[in-house]
């Protein structure tokens, strides 16, 4: 058994930037990283002091990072639709700061492409294919039996091809 942070303070030292990670994979643009990762450990200090060992520490800041970003993704498609709202402006920059500006196109395609995704699939597609999450994993993460989570990276995967090869 590791050493598991004592407070919420140490908590968020010690796994503010996994958490940051992890939401960043999932939108793939800054601007709105620092509110999803406070609102993770809003939400994670009433739970901590369940936890017994570092694994499931991680694995339980996932899930709770997951859920955040696609209760986020959800108002975002609801004021989009109720034409509020468009996503923030991406100039590029922000995403993969050290790849090249030919892998920062192409990564803008993809997270373009993604954000016409439903948010199930889009969150499932990245925890697997980005994060690299095992598929047990990916469910549990996101909720789902093992099997719908399969269907949603499925689809998310069979859509993204299709629209940057299309592109």
């Amino acid at each position: 058994m590791s050493d598991l942070p004592k407070t919420a303070e140490d908590a968020y030292l010690q796994y503010s930037s996994y958490v940051a990670a992890v939401a960043y994979r999932l939108i793939g643009r800054d601007a709105e990283i620092d509110d999803v990762v406070q609102e993770v450990f809003l939400r994670a200090v009433k739970g901590l002091h369940r936890l017994h060992d570092e694994r499931a520490m991680k694995g339980w800041l996932a899930t709770v990072t997951v859920r955040v970003v696609k209760r986020k993704m959800w108002k975002r498609g609801i004021a989009r639709k109720l034409g509020f709202g468009t996503p923030p402006p991406d100039d590029g920059h922000s995403i993969a700061p050290g790849a090249s500006p030919e892998q920062r196109a192409l990564l803008g395609q993809v997270y373009k492409v993604m954000d016409r995704l439903p948010a199930t699939q889009r969150l499932a597609w990245t925890l697997r294919y980005v994060q690299g999450e095992k598929l047990d994993d990916v469910a549990q993460q996101c909720g789902c039996s093992l099997a719908t989570a399969k269907r949603h990276i499925k689809s998310a995967h069979e859509f993204i091809q299709k629209e940057v090869a299309n592109g």
